[in-house]
């Protein structure tokens, strides 16, 4: 079991809540400090350790900088995701780009900035030779298995994903880009997303092993580094319980042991890219109830949308949600909890269990520190929100509500002719 705490207590994330303004996320930097520091601690065995943290989990400069004060890196998927840990204090090596379908000038931009190329398709070397004029020194892959994993509802099956070298070409790749000047490599995979069960990891490890040892018989090259991918879940239901850093470390260290150290591939560094499991559980996204109202059901509607959080209406996915004050009162109706969208999908929650709920109330609804602001969007012109960041002297704001004139900004007033 897991239990569903606040950041705050009850009477000062309400007090707070209705001195701001209501709907906002706001994140416990404190938490994730400590949590980003227990992962680092977990495998500090590992010499050269680091996570590079997904950045389109949470996208936010400030949270960035407190990560990268303490070593991470950062994964990014596109230029301004680039920029933005460039910003943040990452550099060179520290930045790791795995993108797909990647624009010349992206590959370049990332060469430049002395970023890991992650490359997706055998293809994709020729495109950053052209675009790089050669391939760096340090060059990854990102290996899709195939039908020799299986996947689940976020990532999918790796048969049918877009992402990642298939068997059939790995080899190649490394062939390749040693023939056109690599001379340090790197190798990673990312098979799984908001994974629960532990051996998951632990086979995503051994996989990895298994092919740096092939790669090395097939080539002689030895893989200096591989990333395990992101894939460690957070316990969004209360009976879901968190992997521990500290028990995978050791599982993994064990088939480091056997797998790479008595076959002479060791050193062999490791990382991660995880973003969910770093700051998913210390992000919250507070919410003032509009309407209650009785139709075929209950709703509860509120003042924040799906364009807020869409994970419950892209996934069907489960947040678990307090109201304010109320947190000790029977569990005593069942209200679907709804946004203001011309969207039916605009559901927070369906046929949850919660306290009565008033209008004027609160509602926290938990762990949205990753993918919840990141994946926001504007439609029916609703305006993205603020962001929060608690730490031990006080509340900062971190991003202020958008406006309708940060919405209009690049709409022309009148059409422009350009043809």
């Amino acid at each position: 079991m897991t239990e569903k705490t606040l950041p705050l207590t009850s009477s000062e994330l309400l007090a707070f809540a209705r001195k701001a303004g209501t709907p906002f996320h706001i994140y416990d930097g404190r938490a994730i400090r400590k949590n980003a520091e227990d992962m680092l601690d977990a495998f500090s065995w590992s010499d050269g350790f680091i996570n590079y943290f997904a950045v389109k989990a949470l996208p936010n400069v400030n949270i960035l900088r407190i990560l990268a004060s303490l070593g991470f890196g950062a994964d990014c998927s596109s230029l301004p995701e680039l920029l933005l840990a460039k910003e943040a204090g990452f550099d060179g090596e520290s930045i790791m780009f795995t993108s797909n379908d990647t624009a010349d000038e992206e590959f370049l931009a990332a060469y430049e900035m002395g970023a890991v190329l992650n490359l997706d398709d055998i293809t994709h070397i020729g495109h950053v030779i052209k675009a790089c004029g050669k391939l760096p020194e340090l060059i990854s892959f990102r290996y899709n298995p195939g039908n020799e994993r299986t996947g689940n509802a976020i990532i999918g099956n790796p048969v049918e994903a877009k992402y990642g070298v298939p068997h059939r070409d790995i080899i190649e790749c490394y062939r390749i880009a040693r023939e056109n000047g690599s001379k340090r490599f790197m190798l990673h995979t990312m098979v799984a997303s908001n994974e629960l069960n532990e051996d998951y990891i632990v086979e995503t490890a051994r996989m990895l092993f298994s092919l740096v040892n092939e790669i090395y018989t097939e080539t002689g090259i030895k893989i200096e580094r591989i990333d395990l991918g992101g894939g460690i879940g957070i316990p969004y239901r209360p009976e879901d319980e968190r992997i521990s850093f500290f028990h995978l470390s050791e599982r993994i260290r064990e088939l480091y042991s056997e797998m790479i150290e008595k076959k002479n591939l060791h050193p062999l560094k490791l990382s991660f890219e995880c973003g969910r499991c770093i700051t998913g559980p210390y992000g919250y996204l507070v919410s003032k109830v509009r309407h209650v109202t009785h139709k075929h059901k209950d709703f509860v509607g509120l003042d924040s949308t799906m364009a807020d959080l869409m994970r419950p209406a892209l996934y069907g996915a489960y947040h678990h949600i307090t109201v304010l004050g109320k947190e000790n009162l029977p569990l005593s109706h069942v209200y679907d909890v709804t946004g203001s969208l011309c969207e039916n999908n605009d559901k927070f929650a369906i046929d949850r269990k919660l306290p009565e709920i008033d209008e004027g109330d609160y509602l926290v609804i938990h762990d949205t520190g990753a993918h919840g602001h990141s994946m926001g969007f504007n439609y029916n012109a609703k305006m993205r929100h603020a962001e929060y960041l608690i730490e031990d002297d006080g509340i900062y704001r971190i991003r202020r509500d958008e406006t309708y004139e940060d919405y209009i900004r690049t709409m022309l007033s009148e059409p422009e002719k350009i043809s």
